[in-house]
């Protein structure tokens, strides 16, 4: 059985918040607010769970720039308030960086060694 940590605990609560929050500001017509909200707190949980070295060396990668900068240049143009169309560059963002390796790769499996 896997350990996790306390950190990494907390860490999944807030990521589960932050889905949570972009989930119900999508059905409540891309409310900006809760969008933003549910974007820092998801990119904040994920930095919980795998540490800020493992998610900086994951977003920063050379094969994942386009990618990371798609998926953080929509979550800024939702801090701007420009709703759908920082959700429409996030979510090119987010299916670019996971399918750029030729597979969906969840995040449980970030860690593991490529084959």
């Amino acid at each position: 059985m896997i350990s996790i940590s306390e950190g990494q605990k907390i860490g999944v609560g807030i990521t589960g918040f932050g889905v949570f929050f972009i989930l119900f500001g999508i059905l409540l017509y891309f409310d900006s607010v809760l969008l933003a909200f549910g974007n820092l707190l998801f990119l904040t949980g994920l930095s919980f769970i795998i540490g800020l070295r493992r998610t900086f060396s994951f977003f920063f990668q050379r094969h994942k720039l386009k990618g990371t900068s798609f998926f953080l240049g929509g979550v800024a143009i939702v801090l701007l308030r420009w709703p759908l169309l920082g959700m429409l560059l996030e979510t090119y963002g987010f299916f670019s960086l996971f399918n750029c390796s030729g597979g969906f790769k969840a995040p449980a499996q970030w860690s593991e060694p490529q084959r």
